[in-house]
């Protein structure tokens, strides 16, 4: 017998009471749910979780995103204070490797105001474990910081934000919602139409069938910390799965214990997440003066960075290690693993030059 007390009880209570709801409100109640979600559950990472993301996978990642920074506020002429905010930290093991490099920098760990954005109790109380020594600061708002610089950080933070779903008909878009067929979850369709003139400019030569998908929740993340970029300088860096220009496609996927899962099945229970549109956030970023890089890569970017010398050098001072050095990085860089499915994206004050990204050319 079901636990009455599941999120899936609770999500099918609310549908059988108030009808059809959203796919971003079924996605919000599935992740986020202050008791049952599943980021506010138990650590999700790892061979024991659903997904190993790129700071679990070798230390060279979070060491070449600490060497971004930290060349970003060299070029702001390393003010006294600034705010390092990471959104989604994991176990803070991206941050711990970051760090590490960042502190060989002469007054950057002095002007630092370590920020950290999280949900997970059990993920909270590793990163406490790992970046305790940097006095961090979890933060219930996003844009929660100071009057300073600030400098963003999103690994596989966007990819986990609620969605909405549109389905092209012959009378126009239709929302795509979560309601009860049968006695068991489903996919339908809101019967009222959305007109076209409602719609993206890029979506206009679309045809029946054809889903759009669209964030709001990562726009309105987007604003947010965007407007306190361009109002006292700093940038933005995101790394996640995703697609440059705003475009039809269903991304939804469900992951479960590694392996492809029902997105209605177990809420709170699988990992759900969508390829991040982030035309729609240089769009965003665009409208409030911030400059937008040419999407990169994350083979581009962790190159650009030189993560084949960093790999080299730690080859060399492990010998014992090589192999799994090497194979470490393949899974980073190669196209076959996450070298091209992963994006950067990065969006700046005006008066940077961020490094690993093609306008900037490879750092030195």
């Amino acid at each position: 017998m079901a636990d009455p007390h599941s999120l899936g009880e609770i999500i099918d209570m609310q549908l059988s009471q108030t009808g059809p709801m959203s796919l971003a409100t079924y996605m919000s109640l599935a992740l986020t749910h202050p008791r049952s979600g599943y980021y506010t559950g138990t650590d999700p990472l790892g061979a024991k979780g659903d997904f190993i993301t790129a700071p679990e996978i070798s230390q060279m990642f979070g060491e070449l995103v600490g060497f971004f920074i930290v060349n970003l506020w060299q070029q702001l002429d390393q003010p006294k204070s600034f705010t390092l905010l990471e959104l989604g930290p994991g176990r803070g093991t991206l941050m711990q490797d970051a760090l590490r490099v960042a502190a060989k920098a002469e007054g950057f760990l002095d002007a630092c105001h370590l920020q950290l954005f999280e949900t997970n109790p059990a993920l909270k109380a590793q990163q406490a474990e790992r970046l305790g020594k940097y006095n961090p600061y979890w933060a219930d708002e996003v844009d929660a910081v100071a009057d300073d610089p600030l400098f963003v950080v999103a690994n596989e933070f966007f990819d986990a934000l609620p969605i909405r779903q549109f389905v092209k008909a012959t009378d126009g878009w239709h929302e795509r919602q979560v309601g009860l067929r049968d006695g068991k979850r489903a996919f339908g369709l809101n019967p009222t139409p959305i007109p076209e003139a409602a719609m993206p400019i890029e979506l206009a030569n679309a045809r029946p069938g054809e889903i759009y998908e669209v964030s709001l929740a990562a726009a309105e993340i987007m604003e947010r910390l965007g407007r306190r970029i361009a109002a006292h300088q700093g940038a933005l860096l995101a790394i996640d799965y995703g697609y440059a220009t705003t475009q039809t496609g269903e991304t939804l996927q469900a992951v479960r214990n590694h392996a492809f899962a029902d997105p209605l099945g177990a809420p709170g229970e699988i990992d759900l997440s969508t390829h991040v549109d982030f035309g729609g956030l240089g769009k965003v970023a665009g409208e409030l003066g911030l400059t937008v890089e040419k999407l990169s890569t994350q083979r581009d970017f962790l190159g650009g960075l030189g993560i084949v010398e960093r790999a080299t050098a730690l080859a060399k001072a492990n010998p014992g290690q090589i192999d799994t050095i090497a194979a470490a990085l393949k899974r980073l860089v190669d196209s076959t693993e996450m070298g091209t499915l992963f994006k950067v994206f990065c969006a700046h004050s005006g008066n940077l030059e961020p490094i690993g990204f093609p306008s900037s050319g490879s750092a030195k």
